[in-house]
């Protein structure tokens, strides 16, 4: 189990950095695409190897895991089938964007049980700092998302203008 796990931690990770330039690409003008597949493979691969690690029964992180599979799903039909057309551009931006900071909602969890300093802030997980950074990390996603909608719709009006 070790293995698998050192590999569910690397990529989850890598899906992470991969997720913060497909989000930079996002909120580009025009938008930029080039990490988008990479992201999704490498969240998906995240998702699933973590349903194999050890535990004696369902955890908040199986949750987290399925909802990132559905939220995942939605953005690969709106990448490879629907090709972010109409609607589908801005089901990719939320459910991409969703889908990554769920990854980074884990990571948050997993530093405050594993850095020692962050660790005697918040030992049980409900002590203000957790609160306070996990809120944090919600409020810049939620303005992410809103921004990266702004960038899809301007990007699709200016594409049916012509310009």
């Amino acid at each position: 189990m070790t293995l698998l796990l050192a590999f569910h931690v690397a990529i989850s990770l890598v899906a992470i950095v991969l997720g913060f330039v497909m989000a930079a690409g996002l909120v580009a003008l025009p938008p930029r695409h080039r990490a988008s597949a990479p992201f999704l493979w490498t969240t998906i691969l995240t998702s699933v190897t973590g349903f194999p690690l050890p535990a004696d029964r369902i955890l908040p992180s199986h949750v987290v895991g399925v909802i990132s599979l559905v939220l995942l799903t939605v953005a690969t039909l709106a990448w490879y089938r629907r090709r972010l057309a109409g609607g589908w551009g801005r089901a990719y931006v939320v459910a991409a964007l969703a889908s990554l900071y769920l990854n980074v909602f884990v990571l948050v969890v997993q530093l405050f049980r594993r850095v020692p300093v962050l660790f005697a802030l918040a030992p049980t997980q409900a002590e203000p700092p957790f609160a306070i950074a996990q809120g944090a990390v919600l409020v810049a996603f939620v303005a992410l998302t809103a921004l990266a909608l702004r960038r899809a719709a301007r990007s699709t009006s200016s594409a049916a203008r012509g310009g």
